[in-house]
């Protein structure tokens, strides 16, 4: 980054300034204090990633041990100046470049049964956006057994170019909350299209912005 962009980079008062110009400072004040996970940061992960970023979440926890791949980048948030480099890595700096000021920590592991208490100890909020079902449903039963006080959004369904509006969101019990379309799997006949998926990662983005804003929700 050269000397002239440094100088042009607003200081984080002037970027809150700017933010509470778009919010009311009480809404600016939550999305900055709370704390979100994304777990899996391929279609799903790196598009809420951007979307909470966007709206003004400052503290995010990407976990992924995958690497960027030239397969990645039909509906994925990287470049191909990212292929080879892990998602974790990679995201984050493209989250720098919106808000240089994130406080974001970045695992690069693979979750299993054995270490989900300890990465999401400190979370408020968790956001599962693997794309292997089991992945999904491990993940899911630990925070559900180990933090059920903790909100959990989930996806399931989301693949191909199907109709918009059959990706929905539901609420599954007191704490967890689902994404998609139930049904749709990742397959030849209908691919793995960009707007599909990033339509289900808004719908998960947008279900954390209403629990951060309204946790009784």
């Amino acid at each position: 980054m050269s000397v002239r962009q440094e100088k042009e980079i607003l200081s984080e008062s002037e970027l809150q300034k700017a933010m509470n110009k778009r919010y009311d400072p009480e809404i600016s004040k939550k999305l900055d204090q709370v704390k979100v996970a994304v777990a899996g940061l391929g279609g799903l992960g790196s598009n809420v990633a951007f979307f909470l970023v966007r709206s003004g979440v400052k503290h995010l926890h990407l976990i992924d041990f995958d690497r960027v791949d030239f397969s990645n980048l039909n509906r994925q948030q990287y470049f191909l100046h990212h292929v080879g480099m892990y998602k974790t890595e990679a995201l984050k700096k493209e989250l720098g470049f919106i808000n240089p000021y994130l406080k974001i920590t970045a695992d690069c592991v693979k979750v299993t049964e054995n270490n989900i208490k300890g990465l999401f100890e400190s979370e408020d909020i968790i956001c599962e956006a693997f794309d292997v079902p089991e992945m999904k449903a491990m993940l899911v039963n630990g925070i559900l057994e180990h933090f059920p006080d903790k909100k959990l959004v989930s996806a399931s369904g989301m693949a191909g170019y199907g109709d918009s509006n059959e990706i929905r969101t539901r609420k599954v019990s007191r704490n967890f909350y689902l994404c998609g379309d139930g049904i749709s799997a990742p397959e030849i006949e209908c691919g793995l299209m960009a707007p599909r998926v990033a339509m289900c990662a808004a719908h998960e983005a947008n279900m954390i912005i209403q629990l951060i804003l309204k946790p009784d929700l």
